[in-house]
């Protein structure tokens, strides 16, 4: 699948669980609901990817996004009013921590709401991912 192929089914499993639970659970509960819509479509994804942090080359903490998604497409979820700039920047930073350069983060508020994040390798601030 290409890129914006795999964007698309993410969105459409996004809106799928949206416009059926609505807003107002607990992320685990969304997340849950992700994953059940992306194994009835046959997408490859893993849950709770980890995302180990590096400093000088030492393992400083590690980060973990709620799905990676067909191995290109980090995706970050949350259940809160709206989305401001330290909900991006945690995306952002997921995207230059890893060696993947497209991410999306999902709202599951009042009204939901879609953040796609493009993050080129040659454009990152930290080139720290080690497999």
């Amino acid at each position: 699948m290409k890129d914006n192929e795999i964007t698309l089914a993410i969105i459409r499993v996004f809106r799928k669980v949206y416009g059926e639970m609505g807003y107002g659970f607990l992320e685990r509960i969304y997340e849950n609901a992700m994953e059940f819509e992306f194994r009835k479509m046959n997408l490859n994804y893993k849950r709770q990817f980890p995302i180990k942090i590096y400093y000088q080359g030492n393992v400083m903490g590690e980060y973990v996004a709620d799905f990676l998604v067909e191995d290109r497409v980090v995706v970050e979820l949350k259940a809160i009013p709206f989305l401001s700039k330290i909900e991006e920047s945690q995306l952002i930073n997921y995207l230059n921590c890893t060696d993947k350069e497209l991410g999306l983060l999902l709202n599951f508020g009042h009204k939901y709401e879609i953040k796609r994040k493009i993050l080129h390798n040659s454009n990152k601030k930290y080139m720290n991912f080690r497999g």
